[in-house]
């Protein structure tokens, strides 16, 4: 069988680099793209390789960053514009192959095993994307070339900026087993915490677990991932026009000012369920569970899940069932900074059986108009009324962050 070859294009500080290729000004300065300090969202979001020398660090708040570098600048996100270039990335790529596959806004694997007769070796290639990247827009990227897409996705973050790192079967144990284990995609905090007690650190202890127990610790996806570290890494990469239908429907939001009661923080739920309902019915599904997440204002957090005996896209059940939850666990006692609501287990909408406790045709009767309002005259033009001149909620905002950005580029 011919070995596979796999890319996996990184934009580098994807966010801070389309700003600066917009606003040459900002060309060998530290720049940051920041959320706003005035709605308690003033976090780093990314930052470009000259602010990470000053050890700016995502995810940190901005007055911190600014101790670090005081001359940083930063900017605030323009989302449209960051899934304008990131088309304009897959544009490049599919000029290569026909198999791209998106990850994320700014990350893309590419399978261009049979692209290799017509444009030369798999260094070549990359080298010839990255330069094209550059020149066209002005932004780089590193890229990572290996036989999978797990070893792809760990070459392209081994080096950067605008590199190319090669993972091959030739090299892939010493490349990779030496590296921590959360050094590769899928394995987090919890997965780190849960190998550091068997004294697994490096990524080439995994391979050495025997199977019955890999599997009895981490199921199947421990008996995968240790495949793939052994080099057997078959997962394909997707067609340009392959659909993957979402698993999940979500939305979360910081609130301006912290909210304590249950009106306020069911006021909160309400508009957050008005767009998940929103985007459910418009790509035809519908949820039978649901979970809701609480962050206080000491940044503790409360989490609750459920599975609700009927399948539905409308926003009053979805609340209902929500506020279900909350009120079996949360006291109301604490302060409250941040929410997010998720929805899964989805069903299209065409497939689903009504159920005798949804009040099906009264909720579809309204949502059916209100869509039809919202497609003519914008989301705006009607929302639910407790959130109307809401002090502790900026509507545009939960709005913009319904596009699940990640908050890590």
């Amino acid at each position: 069988m011919k070995e596979r070859v796999i890319f996996h294009c990184d934009a580098n500080s994807f966010f801070a680099s389309v700003e600066i290729a917009k606003n040459p000004e900002f060309k060998n300065k530290p720049v940051a793209v920041s959320g706003n300090p005035a709605t308690r969202t003033g976090i780093i979001l990314t930052k470009n390789e000259i602010a990470k020398k000053f050890g700016v660090l995502t995810g940190e708040a901005i007055w911190q960053a600014k101790s670090k570098c005081p001359d940083l600048i930063c900017l605030e996100p323009h989302y449209p514009l960051y899934e304008e270039y990131s088309k304009k990335l897959r544009k490049i790529y599919e000029k290569y192959t026909d198999r791209v596959e998106s990850f994320g806004i700014d990350e893309c694997w590419l399978d261009v095993t049979d692209s290799l007769k017509f444009f030369g070796s798999k260094e070549c290639l990359a080298n010839k994307i990255r330069e094209e990247v550059k020149s066209t827009l002005n932004i780089t990227i590193s890229v990572g070339v290996s036989f999978g897409k797990l070893f792809a996705k760990l070459g392209s973050d081994l080096k950067k900026p605008d590199a190319v790192t090669v993972i091959s079967y030739e090299n892939y144990k010493k490349l990779i087993y030496p590296l921590p284990i959360n050094s590769i995609i899928g394995i987090g905090r919890r997965l780190t915490l849960r190998f550091n007690k068997m004294g697994i650190t490096q990524l080439g202890d995994i391979t050495t677990i025997p199977d019955l127990i890999l599997k009895k610790k981490f199921g199947i996806i421990g008996l995968d991932l240790k495949q793939k570290l052994l080099g057997n890494d078959f997962d394909i990469v997707k067609k340009c026009d392959d659909y993957t239908p979402p698993k999940s429907v979500g939305n979360g939001t910081t609130t301006i000012t912290d909210v304590f009661t249950r009106a306020e923080i069911k006021s909160v739920v309400s508009a957050l369920c008005d767009e998940v309902s929103s985007r459910l019915r418009k790509n035809g599904f519908n949820a039978s569970s649901l979970s809701v997440t609480i962050k206080t204002a000491d940044f503790k957090y409360f989490h609750n899940t459920t599975r609700i005996p009927f399948c539905t896209c409308y926003n009053t059940d979805l609340v209902n069932e929500v506020m279900k939850m909350i009120d079996s666990g949360w006291k109301y006692n604490k302060a409250v900074r941040a929410i997010r609501v998720c929805s899964y287990n989805l069903s299209k909408s065409d497939n689903t059986q009504l159920c005798m406790f949804s009040n099906e045709v009264k909720n579809r009767s309204l949502s059916l108009c209100l869509d039809k309002v919202r497609n003519k005259y914008g989301y705006f033009a009607i929302v639910p009324a407790s959130t109307i001149k809401n002090p502790h909620l900026n509507l545009s905002k939960v709005k913009c962050e319904c596009l699940n950005w990640p908050a890590i580029i």
